[in-house]
């Protein structure tokens, strides 16, 4: 297995609200991502998405000896995905300066049993292929939805002012929904996670292109946040590259 990822503050922002964490367990085949993009002010943001990253990942590694059924996983992911929210959200009511604090939290696990991806927010998960680039996840965000009612386009949508309003986050509410997907991944086929620092400013396109042209891991994912930091960088920019 092959990963790599980096977290860039860009060229606005003082302070990266971005967070990305990961385990490998080579014996069991088994690879955990896991990328969040806080929000809530000049700390909170920060303070949203440790914590979720932190939950997520304490919760979903007790279960690496449970992934030979992806249904057992699933339902494992969406537990770890609410006690990240339940932790995000109880820490918010105890402090009142970290009140209204969010964060996405997008994350893969991948088994022998393939893949599962849980998705809260705009952060995302695409699978890249040498032929193609497909956005796995769904955002959840105003402009997701007025693309979805016809309202823009694509185009319209990354130029809109609102796109990096989200209609969903982590520790907002005392529940939060999640959507679920599963992947098959084949030799020479790619995972991408990332924030929307990096999404807004990249095109698919010139993701896909990037891949086809060649690179280990390492530099394929340095070279996507550095097309990111060329172009401005207004927003934290994080990237997660994988290969099994």
């Amino acid at each position: 297995m092959e990963l790599w990822g980096i977290s860039d503050s860009g060229r606005v922002r003082r302070q990266n609200q971005d967070i990305f964490k990961y385990l490998i367990d080579n014996d069991r085949d088994v690879a955990l991502v896991v990328v969040c993009d806080g929000m809530g002010g000049a700390r909170a943001g920060d303070v949203a998405s440790a914590i979720a990253a932190e939950e997520f990942m304490r919760c979903m590694w007790k279960h690496v000896d449970q992934v030979d059924d992806r249904d057992v996983i699933a339902s494992n992911m969406s537990d770890a995905v609410q006690s990240a929210n339940r932790a995000v959200y109880e820490k918010s009511l105890r402090n009142p300066e970290l009140s209204g604090m969010g964060t996405t939290l997008t994350a893969v696990i991948s088994t022998s049993s393939g893949l599962v991806i849980v998705n809260v927010g705009d952060s995302r998960v695409y699978h890249i292929t040498l032929k193609g680039i497909k956005q796995i996840t769904k955002d959840h965000s105003v402009v997701e939805d007025m693309i979805s009612k016809g309202n823009i386009n694509r185009s319209e949508a990354r130029r809109h002012p609102k796109k990096n309003l989200i209609t969903r986050a982590l520790g907002i509410n005392s529940h939060e929904e999640l959507d679920v997907f599963f992947l098959r991944l084949k030799p020479d086929e790619y995972i991408l996670l990332c924030t929307d620092g990096l999404s807004n400013v990249v095109m698919d396109s010139e993701i896909l292109f990037q891949m086809q042209s060649g690179g280990s891991v390492r530099e394929c994912c340095e070279k996507l946040v550095g097309t990111a930091l060329s172009r401005g960088a207004p927003d934290n920019v994080t990237a997660v590259l994988f290969k099994k």
